[in-house]
């Protein structure tokens, strides 16, 4: 009997000391990878990241305590991007968010079972990342920034700034997925303002020739503004070049993008990526408590905004109606 009793409390403390070790042991913490591309000491970058900040911690993340982020970034410098995606592979991270349509190439090549979700990127279904934007069907999922209709609209906001505009350059990248559709809503636009386009195709981000190429002959073709089609992964290596040739040329440029606004540039309407940065967070949330990207829809974009750089009119002597400026989201002066 007392055999009995013994063993029954020396199980019962082995137990015990082996149900404290495992309610010691450390939870796991999240291990998210950052594939982006600025700097993050840019102002736009800075901006992007704490909008996601904001999301997570809305969800009750807490980066350093609950999260763990690696931060990658190609700073313009796109070769880059094969290597900092098989870094974060190796680190063996649970989520990979990406920001833009090279970053996304760059992580899908990199792993097809790690989760991705990706930003900024215009067309996923044209650009072979995911198979529909209802059912992605693969490890990729997250936000469109297509919105080809913004880019009538930004014809028209031309003609507000510039009286009587008639002509118009259009800079695009015939390769980008998205040239097209933005094309022909700028044409239906153009031809409702009786307005004349010259369209100028700049595909390659390594030769500066092509971008300077590209506003002799808009100035040549007596263009009176420029629409900004060029795509980002393009643009984004000849950002000073592209706001030093605008000024130079005297020419009001509009951007679909916040980056160039910021840096210089005078006037951009489209999708808000700190919107949709902040919102990159839920899906974050839902792939960490079991939700699979194949069963998460690419959601588009729903908040749009207008910005305006003041210093940038003053450079080319361009005065902005008050009327444009009172319905602008932010004017920076």
């Amino acid at each position: 009997m007392r055999k009995n009793l013994f063993c029954l409390a020396l199980c019962a403390m082995l137990f015990a000391l082996c149900s404290s070790a495992q309610a010691q042991q450390p939870t796991k913490i999240p291990r998210i990878g950052y594939l982006g591309g600025s700097s993050p000491s840019a102002s736009a970058t800075s901006a992007r990241i704490e909008a996601l900040r904001q999301g997570l911690r809305e969800l009750g993340y807490v980066e350093g305590k609950n999260i763990i982020i690696e931060w990658r970034h190609h700073e313009g410098k796109l070769d880059r991007l094969p290597a900092l995606a098989a870094e974060l592979v190796r680190l063996k991270v649970d989520i990979m968010i990406t920001v833009g349509p090279p970053a996304a190439r760059a992580a899908k090549e990199a792993t097809v079972t790690i989760p991705i979700v990706m930003m900024a990127v215009g067309d996923p279904v044209a650009s072979g990342f995911v198979a529909s934007l209802a059912r992605p069907g693969g490890n990729i999922t997250g936000f469109s920034s297509l919105a080809p209709e913004l880019s009538g609209k930004r014809l028209e906001l031309l003609r507000e700034i510039v009286p009587n505009l008639s002509r118009v350059a259009v800079f695009g990248t015939s390769t980008s997925p998205d040239n097209a559709p933005s094309l022909r809503e700028v044409e239906l636009t153009a031809v409702a303002l009786k307005v004349k386009l010259q369209y100028l195709d700049i595909r390659d981000s390594r030769d500066p020739k092509d971008i300077e190429t590209a506003f002799r002959a808009a100035s040549k073709g007596r263009a009176e503004a420029v629409l900004m089609m060029v795509a980002p992964a393009v643009a984004s290596g000849r950002r000073t070049q592209i706001l030093d040739l605008a000024v130079k040329s005297r020419l009001p440029v509009i951007y679909s993008g916040l980056g160039m606004v910021e840096v210089g540039g005078l006037m951009t309407y489209g999708v808000s990526v700190r919107d949709s940065d902040r919102r990159a967070a839920t899906y974050v949330d839902k792939i960490l408590k079991g939700a699979k990207p194949a069963d998460l829809p690419v959601e588009q974009p729903t908040k749009f905004e207008l910005i305006i750089n003041l210093k940038a009119a003053k450079q080319i002597g361009l005065t902005i109606p008050p009327n444009l400026l009172a319905r602008a989201d932010r004017v920076i002066k």
